[in-house]
This record gives C-alpha cells, sequence and structure tokens, in this order.
C-alpha cells in the first residue's frame, strides 16, 4: 500500500469516527463544533489530495507517453544509422575491390 493511499484511508476512517460522533455525549457544543471543523478541514484536505493526485496522474500519463514516442523515435534514427553505416562499409568494400581491379590492369 502507498503512503497516498494509507493516508486516504486514515483519513476516511478518521472523517467516519467523526461522522458516527453522536450528539447523546455529554461534550460542550463548543467541542462538537470543534470537531465538526476538523471534519470539513480534512474533508477538503482529502479533497484537495484527491485532485493534485489526479493532476499527477494525468501528467505521469503524458509523460509516459511523450517517453515512448522519443524512445520510438531513437529507435528509428538508430535503425538509419546502422543502415547508413552498413551501406558505407559496402561502398567501401566496393572501392576496395575496384582499386585492386584497377591495379590488376595497370600491371
Amino acid at each position: 500500500m502507498t503512503s497516498f493511499e494509507k493516508k486516504e484511508q486514515n483519513l476516511n476512517q478518521l472523517i467516519d469516527k467523526l461522522n458516527s460522533l453522536s450528539l447523546s455525549y455529554s461534550q460542550p457544543n463548543n467541542d462538537l463544533e470543534k470537531i465538526r471543523t476538523e471534519k470539513n478541514e480534512i474533508a477538503n484536505q482529502k479533497k484537495e489530495i484527491e485532485k493534485k493526485n489526479e493532476e499527477l496522474m494525468r501528467e505521469h500519463e503524458y509523460l509516459k507517453d511523450k517517453i515512448k514516442k522519443l524512445q520510438l523515435e531513437v529507435n528509428k534514427k538508430s535503425e538509419l544509422e546502422d543502415k547508413f553505416n552498413q551501406d558505407i562499409e559496402e561502398l567501401s568494400q566496393e572501392t576496395e575491390n575496384l582499386v585492386k581491379e584497377i591495379d590488376k590492369w595497370q600491371m
């Protein structure tokens, strides 16, 4: 379980506990109001964290796609470079063979 999931689970448990508090307790209204305020703050923090997490997940997906595209581009360029090097090697070999043939004819 990730840290975020653990924190979310703890927040949910705390919100559930706060929701389950009953007015039948002999707590002063001031304490109840503090608890409600804290509950609302925690719920708002949870919403903000979830929103930030969604934004980060979207950004993560975007960057992951971008990396895939760049990797494909690098692979294409690498293939082209390999093909180019192979062509150069073949031309070099042909040139060497032609030079040998010319040398034979000149002798």
